[in-house]
């Protein structure tokens, strides 16, 4: 079977995950809490149940979306600091040219996801084989 027959069941297929991984993930910290909240308010008793939690939930989840976006800037700043220090204190020569070679990866990173998050690209097509082409 070709991989075109296929696109009609792989594509929804696909966009059925990427939806569940989504609701996963936006639900599925919240999950664990509903048995305490049905008992709060079932016994119309919140005794034991601190406010802090739902604070600390709050401030954990904050931090995890800054995490997610200052990530790749934290990378950098702490090879660009790293690579600095290496220069500053005469360290060998390997020292300086690795710090350097991993700071301008992270700036091609970095400018990775500036492009991409600004102009996302369409998935290529897959290559169709012909069918009288057999893998190696």
């Amino acid at each position: 079977m070709e991989a075109e027959g296929l696109d009609w069941l792989l594509v929804p297929l696909h966009q059925l995950v990427s939806w569940g991984a989504a609701a996963a993930m936006v639900f599925g910290g919240v999950v664990p809490y509903v048995p305490q909240y049905r008992d709060i308010r079932r016994t119309q008793n919140a005794d034991g149940f601190s406010t802090y939690v739902c604070l600390v939930l709050l401030v954990a989840n904050i931090l995890r979306i800054l995490f997610c976006i200052k990530m790749v800037l934290m990378w950098t700043s702490g090879d660009a600091f790293k690579t600095a220090y290496f220069l500053l204190k005469g360290a060998p020569l390997q020292f300086s040219v690795c710090g350097l070679l991993q700071v301008l990866v992270d700036l091609a990173i970095l400018g990775q996801a500036y492009a991409f998050a600004r102009h996302p690209q369409k998935p290529a097509p897959h290559a169709v084989h012909p069918t009288g082409t057999k893998a190696l």
